[in-house]
């Protein structure tokens, strides 16, 4: 296996890891009811980006002329990180644990792509296009699942199922937004912490006015503050950690593609911790998006051809495989 391929996969398993923890974000949300879903998105997202910021000051200081020029993708990571969490746990409290994480997880990989596609003119690879479909094809199982096997949520019927996945949706391009912008700054010449930092850093600031208004319900139930702490460190600080290392060596739609396997996680969970039912149609879903993860690590066939006949599979020296390579002067460290 070559060096470039064995870093890819690096960045790969990376960011797998991350979405094992952020699998659990939902369970653990669901064990703190009297707090409302924009309160622990506020509070555990804010906490986690300060947190990021805080570890990498010193990055942030050391490469804060490279962040300037690129203030604007820096700002809209930001707003992305602010956004991100009041959708996604809005879409799991109203919709349903399975059902939040599926629309807000498999809608980011196609919105990556497209993001890509217009800003930086990559072009799909074959083995990128099979395990979306796939991964995308086994979210929608888990939640056809979930909906055949609810026994209702916040809300009734049809109208928590639209605002859930209208929620759902709005989070998938929040985070198909933030991974883009934390590529980007590091495609830019700023180092992977520096640029982990700033983003998260700068989301937790825009959500502090929010979470001040979050901070009497939490005082009066104090007994949710552990749920906070463990949503803090665990799936927003050490979850982001491992996901800006795997994006230091991946591009973001390989990222948010492999991040689907974050609503199995969160599935199985649902079902041995929370007791929520699943079907049969669900363990199939469960096993496509394992899959699509197998897919994307799976090693490359060899060619016969010479280099001037590499394809759309080919690996830069940063470990991109989704797309095309970028033309020399686009290219990050």
């Amino acid at each position: 296996m070559s060096d470039s391929r064995r870093n890819e996969r690096a960045g790969m398993l990376a960011v797998a890891l991350t979405a094992i923890l952020w699998g659990t974000s939902g369970t653990a949300a669901a064990m703190a009811p009297a707090l409302s879903a924009v309160t622990i998105g506020a509070v555990a997202m804010c906490g986690g980006g300060l947190l990021q910021a805080s570890v990498n000051a010193r990055a942030i200081r050391r490469s804060w002329s490279q962040v300037t020029a690129q203030w604007r993708v820096a700002l809209l990571g930001g707003i992305c990180v602010m956004i991100y969490p009041l959708c996604f746990f809005g879409s799991m409290r109203v919709g349903g644990v399975a059902l939040g994480t599926v629309v807000s997880l498999a809608s980011a990989p196609l919105v990556s792509a497209v993001i890509e596609r217009v800003a930086e003119g990559r072009k799909l690879t074959p083995r990128w296009t099979v395990a979306c479909l796939l991964g995308i094809v086994g979210s929608a199982a888990l939640a056809l699942s979930r909906s055949e096997s609810s026994h209702g949520d916040a809300l009734s019927g049809n109208q928590s199922a639209a605002l859930g996945v209208g929620l759902g949706l709005l989070a998938g391009i929040t985070y198909a937004g933030l991974s883009w912008s934390m590529r980007r700054l590091m495609n830019s010449s700023v180092p992977r912490g520096a640029a982990a930092g700033t983003v998260m850093g700068l989301g937790g600031v825009l959500l502090l006015p929010i979470v001040a208004l979050g901070v009497p319900a939490v005082v009066a139930h104090p007994e949710t503050l552990g749920v906070l702490a463990y949503l803090v460190l665990v799936p927003q600080f050490l979850g982001y950690v491992l996901f800006s290392r795997g994006l230091g060596r991946i591009d973001s739609s390989t990222a948010t593609t492999i991040t689907l396997i974050e609503p199995a996680v969160a599935t199985v969970l649902a079902v041995v911790v929370l007791a929520e039912p699943i079907t049969a149609i669900g363990w199939v879903g469960i096993a496509l998006l394992a899959t699509a993860l197998l897919v994307l690590l799976a090693p490359r066939l060899p060619t016969s051809t010479g280099p001037a006949s590499i394809s759309v599979d080919s690996e830069s020296s940063t470990g991109r495989s989704t797309y095309e390579a970028v033309p020399r002067g686009r290219r990050g460290t």
